[in-house]
């Protein structure tokens, strides 16, 4: 007899507390160990050094599936604990996820080896062992188009446009620590270079299609103003770090404000800080985007403090993160506040126009 839905959706993913245990004997003994393990220790070396530069602009960069599959909580209590000031991610890892669960809604455990037209029968997405309620799902985008249509009807770019779903959640959210409502909490910006590739993009749809057939104007979002934007944050600190949970578009989104800066006439330093964390080959010439070594070849990250480590990503964040939570390097750090940039509109400080 095949599982009900109601079978199917019953485990839900339980995302880890970095603050519930001490890493710190785990990493320095990585340390001391080889391959991946001294890796591991290196990166959370790297992410030391980039809390403890109090010049440094940090940011979390996410693509991947690690939210759904347990971490999300882990990269909220990164802003809670003020070792990041800007997150750049992929519309899944924000809207799909993190906003999905904001909503109310759960993500299950499940297995890979099911068969997936059931799944579709029941109206059930897959991530590899983990599950979402496709019904659920449409209920997010749905939510999207509803705060569109409550929006001013113009260009935004996705940084504004999350902005104001963090102030949507201030009033309606069910789960009250979702990333996107603590990152409004405290003034952190998060930009979707690829916003529409996510859940979003049917809101939006469903959004510009109801006012076109009415005749009347629509939101949209301008990945320009994007690119533009977080160049700008990158101005405004001395040094920057990066702490990348797999790679893509946020990653090269990210990396490239160096060189968008450049062109613009305005000479900023290279990335100073990066980890990457893939399960990405580099023999096909990407590696997600580029190794953080040849990176440097293209003038965006430089290579003193660097680490890539190729590990599935929720089997290594939870050390990393807890071993820099409990050093508490963080409480000497003092916030950004890189959302207060752009609180007069799109135009920022206005240092790219020589204001």
């Amino acid at each position: 007899m095949k599982p009900t839905k109601k079978d199917l959706l019953k485990d839900t993913i339980k995302h880890i507390d970095i603050t519930a245990f001490d890493s710190t004997y785990i990493i320095d003994s990585m340390r001391e160990m080889s391959f991946s393990s001294r890796d591991t220790a290196a990166a959370a070396d790297i992410l030391q050094m980039m809390i403890n530069d109090t010049a440094s602009t940090n940011w979390l960069i996410l693509a991947g599936s690690t939210s759904a599959g347990g971490c999300m909580q882990a990269y909220v209590d990164m802003i809670r604990f003020n070792m990041i000031d800007a997150v750049v991610a992929t519309g899944a890892s924000i809207i799909d996820m993190d906003f999905f669960e904001a909503l109310g809604f759960k993500h299950y455990k499940g297995s890979q080896f099911i068969n997936d037209t059931h799944l579709r029968e029941n109206y059930i997405d897959r991530i590899y062992d983990t599950y979402i309620d496709e019904e659920q799902l449409q209920n997010c985008d749905a939510t999207i188009k509803l705060i569109a249509d409550s929006l001013e009807a113009r260009p935004y770019s996705s940084r504004e446009f999350i902005h104001e779903m963090g102030k949507w959640l201030t009033k309606n959210s069910v789960k009250k620590n979702s990333l996107i409502q603590t990152a409004y909490e405290h003034n952190v910006p998060i930009f979707v270079p690829a916003f529409s590739d996510s859940s979003a993009g049917f809101g939006l749809v469903m959004h510009q299609v109801e006012r076109m057939r009415e005749g009347k104007p629509y939101l949209s979002i301008d990945s320009v103003a994007d690119f533009r934007e977080l160049t700008e944050v990158k101005m405004t600190a001395p040094s920057s770090g990066l702490f990348m949970i797999g790679g893509g578009v946020p990653k090269n989104f990210a990396q490239d404000t160096v060189v968008c800066a450049e062109c613009l006439g305005f000479d900023v330093p290279m990335h100073k800080y990066a980890v990457q964390i893939t399960v990405a080959d580099v023999r096909d010439g990407a590696c997600s985007s580029s190794t953080l070594k040849e990176a440097n070849s293209w003038g965006k990250v430089d290579t003193a403090h660097e680490q890539m480590v190729y590990a599935e990503a929720t089997t290594v964040v939870p050390l990393i993160l807890s071993y820099a939570y409990n050093k508490g390097d963080w409480k000497k750090r003092s916030p950004k506040n890189h959302s207060l940039l752009f609180t007069a509109g799109t135009r920022g400080t206005g240092i790219l126009l020589g204001e």
